[in-house]
């Protein structure tokens, strides 16, 4: 079964949740002036299985801890006068819609699985959407002016035990300048008339979704006809997006290009700000005369940054690599595990195999000669790269590992504050859990604070 269709059997769940609440709800909590619903935690859990989680009783504690400490955090909002935008909420309930609509296949299928129309079950979701936000931006002013001093971040390193300090595997700095292969006009034109050809079969009554699932190389779509469902502006590249948008329902776009390759479409149906359309795609192959055309501007880089040495490697790559994500780095990739602090440092069993295999031959600062490398996409192109640092496997110590003590230091000391803070608003907000849930783990101080043993059902 395709990945659709997993995706469709989950939202079926999900629904089914939906329309059973008002047979199967109670009150599962109760937090100060809120309640916790039943059908509010099972719609979380369907959510989770929809999501490819494997069937698990326990995840419901933590859907019902995470609903508690919402509460309290959206109660205090009130209190201290935080709060959202209703045009911040409106954005976060049309992301979710977004979702949902290429979810369900179309807002007809969506409005049949819920059985009622967009508008009101937007209407009906607007509440919780605003209160789970809410609750985000309380927590955030919460932690908002925790940070770490030096003195703290060598107080903690210092209060984990010797034997259970963290260990480091190997990790280097890598910086890359990659030389994409790029067809000329004449080598493109044999891929933009094949595209040419279909459209003129369509136009001469050819059925196009006949064609997508025989020619088009979008393999999202073309076993559905090329049909992409309905969509915003947001979702496809710019070019698309201005051709999908710009026609009426029914019409045909004439060929036109992409950074994926040639494409034309046809406008299904408009509702407003999405638009449903159907495409076939064909993608230029990379010839080798391109990449021999990659090689040898490869090739003229290298002479520069090692033999006539006329540029350093950050400008050689800001100026030459095709590599959006690294050229405005300095050429340096970054570690995937660790983004938002965006560290350079990448452990060695982490490095793709291709460029482990070239950096473990290399010494710091260095500069190989070109590599040819495969892409996950499979699309070949030559890379330059550079061994910046390398720092052998050890033991966690302050002269090497600032920075990630600094991280695990600021963590500590946010869920210790976060932690206080809820300790005492548990201490003095009226909390009822239901006796389903007090044998959960991580409930067991909510179920046992004094408000609650004081509380009757």
């Amino acid at each position: 079964m395709r990945k659709f269709g997993i995706a469709i059997l989950g939202f079926l769940l999900i629904v089914s949740v939906s329309k059973a609440q008002r047979s199967m709800d109670k009150i599962a909590g109760v937090v100060g002036s809120g309640i916790i619903l039943q059908s509010d935690i099972e719609m979380q859990y369907a959510q989770y299985l929809a999501q490819g989680g494997a069937p698990n009783p326990a995840i419901k504690c933590q859907v019902m801890q995470n609903l508690l400490t919402q509460k309290i955090l959206a109660q205090q909002a009130v209190i201290d006068s935080v709060t959202v935008k209703e045009d911040e909420v409106d954005s976060e309930i049309d992301r979710k819609m977004r979702s949902m609509l290429q979810r369900a296949g179309g807002q007809d299928r969506l409005e049949q699985f819920l059985g009622r129309s967009v508008i009101q079950y937007k209407d009906e979701i607007r509440n919780e959407i605003r209160e789970s936000m809410v609750a985000d931006r309380m927590r955030g002013k919460i932690t908002e002016k925790i940070s770490v001093t030096p003195q703290e971040i060598e107080t903690y390193y210092k209060k984990i035990p010797k034997d259970s300090l963290p260990s480091y595997n190997k990790e280097v700095e890598v910086g890359e300048i990659a030389f994409n292969p790029v067809l000329s006009k004449e080598e493109k034109e044999l891929y933009r008339q094949k595209a040419q050809e279909l459209h003129d079969r369509v136009k001469k009554g050819e059925d196009f979704g006949t064609l997508a699932r025989l020619y088009s190389q979008d393999p999202g779509s073309a076993p559905d006809g090329g049909d992409l469902g309905f969509a915003d502006r947001s979702t496809f590249v710019k070019e698309f997006s201005a051709t999908a948008f710009r026609l009426k329902a029914g019409e045909i776009s004439p060929v036109f290009e992409t950074d994926f390759g040639f494409h034309f479409l046809q406008v299904i149906e408009r509702r407003g700000e999405q638009v449903h359309v159907r495409h076939i795609l064909i993608m230029p192959q990379i010839t080798q005369a391109s990449l021999d055309r990659a090689k040898l501007k490869a090739d003229s880089v290298y002479t520069l940054l090692t033999k006539n040495k006329q540029v350093d490697f950050s400008s050689a790559a800001s100026y030459y690599s095709d590599d959006k994500e690294t050229k405005y780095n300095g050429g340096m990739m970054l570690n995937a595990d660790n983004v938002q602090t965006r560290t350079t440092f990448i452990p060695t069993d982490k490095l793709d195999p291709q460029i482990a295999l070239v950096v473990d031959t290399m010494k710091v600062g260095e500069v190989s000669k070109p590599v040819l490398y495969t892409g996950q996409d499979t699309k070949k192109s030559y890379r330059l790269l550079m061994l910046r640092s390398v720092t052998d496997a050890h033991k966690a110590n302050m002269a090497q590992d600032l920075p990630k003590l600094k991280d695990a230091a600021y963590s500590d000391k946010l869920n210790r504050t976060v932690s206080a803070w809820f300790e005492k608003k548990r201490k003095q907000t009226f909390i009822r859990v239901d006796a389903e849930y007090q044998s959960c783990p991580q409930l067991k101080s909510w179920a046992g604070a004094p408000a609650v043993a004081s509380a009757k059902p």
